[in-house]
């Protein structure tokens, strides 16, 4: 008998279909990070085409973007983009097509930053509740004022727009944000959504906000389109939202038919995502690992781990025992464009460059996403990325960009 000449695809290199009926090619995913590369008014530029073509040439299977805002009125950073009507389609389709040029799929994801909002700098954020971050001088600063129900029901129909238009641009699908302490995260924790009517109180109450987004979004986008949910673990705060509270809402989001799940976990107070968490049981790899493990073993629901994920072989592994689906990365891509066919020829991560960080968990958060995003820059130029070497150079190249970009929001 003649040997087959065609080698087996390992577990990271096979595709998924998903139940909306579309297919991501592997098991690759580039995570959301905020690429701030709009312009002042919200619209796509040419320097995210070209970002997310060179993610999309480097064999990513699925592309998510970074936070897109569903209100101008409330930005998570300056120069994210703003997607609430028809006036930045053209753009944001062409956004898409530079994503899906290799094959690749590119889900929106879809955002409200709540109480977090750093602009407009000039007005109260909204917020579940009127409870300010438990941070040095942020709750003098930001103290957010409590949203009324109809405002709720505004940014409920404005997910769904945005949804609607997303799809409308050509996205594969859209992501609706409710981790890391973002509007729709804040409803769902306990420390910061304190209400005592039908949109807080308990559990069941506190997710209402995000189960509405849920069937709102789902009724615009249709059933053929990827609709996905970013969650928190937990809060890795105690008194937050803890892990066995966070099971409960996965498995009423598999109850609304989402098609994917992904997992993270933490927030501006306690930044587990980075793998800053006070919580000694987030893991120094797969910072999530022991609830997709716990989920795993009463859901079915479609989940991609996000976090701290380095090794091949161990991510390989667990697509391969079922524990997961789909395999998420988000820092790793901003030095290596070509990641994903890296990791899918078995090679890991290469070793990350030591970042800046002053040993104040939130202002350290702030500094990775300065440092990432000056290599966003370089990718979306032609450039090869360069790791940044010092505190000093890394302000250089991201603190007077920050404030002339808050300057000048639209």
């Amino acid at each position: 008998m003649k040997q087959s000449q065609t080698k087996q695809l390992s577990p990271l290199q096979q595709p998924l279909k998903l139940a909306c009926g579309i297919s991501i090619p592997n098991r690759i995913v580039k995570s959301a990070m905020s690429e701030q590369l709009a312009d002042r008014h919200g619209s796509p530029t040419t320097d995210l085409q070209q970002l997310y073509a060179a993610w999309a040439r480097g064999g990513t299977g699925l592309l998510i973007t970074g936070n897109v805002m569903i209100d101008h009125c409330a930005f998570v950073e300056p120069r994210n983009v703003v997607l609430e009507d028809e006036k930045f389609l053209q753009a944001n389709r062409l956004w898409a097509q530079a994503a899906q040029a290799n094959g690749s799929k590119i889900m929106m994801q879809i955002n409200h930053p709540g109480r977090v909002a750093v602009l407009p700098l000039l007005k109260k954020p909204i917020a579940p509740s009127a409870v300010g971050l438990d941070l040095p001088m942020m709750s003098v600063i930001r103290m957010p004022r409590a949203m009324s129900e109809s405002e709720i029901l505004e940014q409920i129909q404005r997910f769904a727009n945005t949804a609607a238009f997303a799809i409308k641009a050509g996205f594969d699908g859209v992501q609706i944000h409710a981790a890391h302490g973002y509007l729709l995260s804040q409803f769902l924790s306990p420390l910061s959504n304190i209400r005592t009517d039908q949109w807080g109180g308990n559990p069941e109450n506190r997710r209402r906000m995000l189960i509405e987004t849920v069937r709102a979004v789902r009724q615009e986008i249709g059933e053929n389109k990827i609709l996905s949910v970013k969650l928190n673990s937990a809060d890795f705060q105690k008194g937050g939202l803890s892990q066995e509270e966070s099971i409960k809402i996965a498995l009423a989001l598999e109850a609304e038919g989402i098609d994917l799940l992904e997992i993270s976990g933490g927030n501006y107070e306690s930044p587990a995502q980075l793998g800053y968490a006070s919580d000694r049981s987030v893991q120094r790899d797969a910072y999530f690992l022991d609830y997709a493990t716990a989920l795993r073993k009463q859901s079915k629901l479609l989940i991609m781990l996000t976090g701290g994920l380095r090794d091949a072989d161990f991510m390989n592994r667990i697509v391969a025992d079922g524990t997961v689906d789909l395999i998420g990365l988000a820092r790793p891509f901003a030095l290596q464009p070509d990641l994903a066919k890296q990791l899918l020829a078995g090679k890991s991560v290469k070793e990350s460059a030591t970042i800046p960080h002053l040993g104040y968990k939130p202002v350290d958060a702030y500094l990775q996403l300065a440092w990432h995003s000056a290599q966003f820059r370089k990718i979306s130029s032609g450039q090869q990325p360069k790791a940044i070497k010092g505190l000093i150079k890394t302000l250089i190249a991201f603190g007077p960009r920050m404030g002339f970009n808050i300057l000048t929001q639209g």
